[in-house]
């Protein structure tokens, strides 16, 4: 039988990375400095390690989903954060229905996708 796995954790880049990790810190992340070029990033029970590289084809073509319980609230609570008001490029969609679910994107200030959806139950 294997080993229990305990998490996943991809890297993603920054084009400005002092701007990415502000922008992590607000949207509710918690830091941890791992070196002056790479920070871990957790929420809960969640993380990805942010790294101080930029590399334009990787970072727009980087998607992260973020499952939560309940959509609806979370995008409230994302919505009195003002993140597109703070930092220049981040972007926030409103939720759609899908058939598999709710599902709304953030877009980080390199571009990065935030995929944050609900899973149907039934």
């Amino acid at each position: 039988m294997p080993s229990p796995v305990l998490s996943i954790r991809p890297f993603i880049g920054a084009r400005d990375f002092a701007v990415s990790r502000s922008f992590y810190r607000a949207f509710g992340f918690s830091e941890v400095v791992l070196s002056p070029v790479l920070s871990y990033f957790t929420l809960q029970n969640i993380g990805f390690y942010l790294q101080d590289a930029y590399v334009k084809d990787w970072v727009d073509n980087s998607m992260l989903f973020l499952e939560v319980a309940d959509v609806e609230q979370y995008w409230t609570e994302l919505a009195a954060l003002d993140l597109p008001g703070t930092y220049e490029g981040v972007r926030v969609t409103p939720i759609r229905q899908e058939a598999w679910g709710k599902v709304g994107f953030v877009y980080d200030p390199s571009g990065i996708l935030w995929h944050i959806g609900e899973f149907n139950r039934e």
